[in-house]
């Protein structure tokens, strides 16, 4: 199959969505209510339907339209819209000023563009009256392994499953199992899971991670792999428990709600208590239902913000679970230093604790933006990335830093997540149960990562 992206069939798709739905005549008013895509936006623009107005209200927020942070995009193609009484000019990335279109009668504007690479993070704003107005540093254009292609069978996604934990003193956590179309019961399936797993099971959503799995897996991309999407656990209905009152304590110590203590807790605590909670229980449970190798050759585990750090720190502990490692905009920061006198380690710990401690054999993808939090309650969140990945590079890990210009936002690692899950799993062999993993030689001739003041 393809993955270039044609002008031409590109062109030919906008203008049949047009002529859809100009031909729908008395129907489109009601077409216009609905949110739209990017396509559909644009070819109505295209098409100068005066159904323009009410789609673009429909289809973003009024807050966001007046605050210069509407868009909507696929693959390459964006539509964006803002409301302004003065004439505005997009910018994207450092190209050129574009025009925009106003809307007869209104105060809004719109413009389409395309952007490339795709793949990539890209950034946007407007110029009003001289000045720069709205805008983000996140705009995910996302490739075509995104999106599900021509003839690439879908996997099922289970119902939500509630697991009562043990060893968190009785936490309900809920999780999803994702089994691909060619999963077989007599062949083990490779595994991977997914801290905060309910941000990734809507196809629909902002991070298009099953259509993803599944173009990698039908072009053997990527091994077949069961997938569980685990969401952090609830410890409100056991008041008393060990658990529920140190996650009580640190709720009120850090004037954080008791879910998001409980995820805290979890996700970013430096020991193995978490990484023991998802051998001994969840996935236990999902090894009785489906075959599952053991190795941890086979075993991915990934993440976002403190989810992050969650899975280093998962494969770190115990490599023999985990040896594959996808961390995006971890949070290497002081979230549970000394929370717990056992565990006195902080997540700010590790850059040193990999040069100090035993080589672990993992491999681990990182990715972190310029513009990520400065949090003076923790710290420093890119620089804590970049301490992580010279620490790695220093170590001879086999690791990969991508490292852009985002905020605290899943936009670059979800764009990134087909060329991510190729790397992390290239050379993948289901003949094997191990292997020595070593620096990419073009990592090894590289030189250490440096960093610039560029926030003042």
């Amino acid at each position: 199959m393809s993955l270039v992206y044609h002008s031409r069939m590109r062109n030919l798709l906008m203008a049949g969505i047009a002529l859809s739905l100009a031909a729908q005549g008395a129907s489109s008013e009601a077409q216009a209510a609905e949110k739209l895509s990017a396509p559909q936006l644009i070819a109505l623009a295209q098409a100068h339907n005066v159904q323009l107005q009410s789609a673009i209200e429909a289809s973003f927020d009024a807050a966001k339209l007046k605050d210069g942070t509407a868009w909507a995009g696929h693959g390459p193609d964006f539509f964006f819209a803002v409301e302004s009484q003065n004439t505005p000019t997009l910018v994207i990335d450092d190209s050129p000023a574009q025009a925009m279109q106003q809307i007869a009668g209104s105060n809004l504007w719109y413009a389409a563009a395309h952007i490339e690479p795709v793949a990539r993070l890209h950034q946007f704003h407007y110029v009003v009256n001289g000045a720069n107005f709205g805008g983000a540093l996140d705009l995910p254009a996302y490739g075509p392994l995104s999106y599900l292609q021509p003839g690439v069978p879908t996997g099922k996604l289970s119902e939500k499953v509630i697991h009562t934990s043990r060893i968190y003193d009785g936490m309900k956590s809920e999780y999803w199992i994702y089994v691909p179309a060619r999963y077989d019961p007599k062949t083990p399936a490779a595994l991977m899971v997914f801290q905060d797993g309910g941000w990734y099971i809507d196809r629909d959503g902002n991070i298009p991670v099953l259509d993803a799995i599944d173009n990698l897996i039908a072009e053997k991309k990527i091994p077949v792999m069961i997938c569980v999407f685990i969401n952090p656990g609830d410890i409100g209905d056991s008041p008393g428990a060990p658990t529920y009152n140190f996650v009580k304590d640190f709720s009120e110590k850090w004037d954080r709600t008791l879910k998001d203590s409980m995820r805290s807790t979890l996700y970013d605590t430096v020991s193995d208590r978490y990484v023991r909670f998802l051998r001994d229980e969840v996935l236990a449970e999902v090894g009785a239902k489906y075959n599952l190798r053991k190795d941890a050759y086979s075993h991915a585990i990934t993440g976002l913000s403190s989810g992050g750090i969650c899975s280093f720190n998962a494969a770190w502990q115990m490599p023999d679970v985990f040896s594959r490692v996808l961390s995006w905009i971890g949070s290497f920061a002081s979230i549970q230093w000394k929370e717990n006198p056992a565990n006195s380690d902080g997540g700010q710990d590790y850059p040193d604790k990999i040069l100090r401690e035993p080589h672990r054999d993992i491999r681990v993808w990182l990715q972190d933006g310029s513009n990520d939090l400065e949090n003076p309650k923790y710290g420093d969140w890119p620089l804590a990335n970049l301490r992580m990945a010279n620490a790695l590079k220093m170590k001879e890990y086999d690791f990969h830093f991508s490292f852009g210009k985002g905020t605290h936002n899943p936009g670059q690692g979800a764009a990134e997540f087909p060329e991510a899950m190729i790397w992390l799993w290239r050379d993948y062999d289901p003949a094997k149960t191990e292997q020595q993993f070593t620096m990419d030689p073009a990592e090894k001739d590289r030189p250490f990562f440096r960093v610039a003041i560029v926030s003042r």
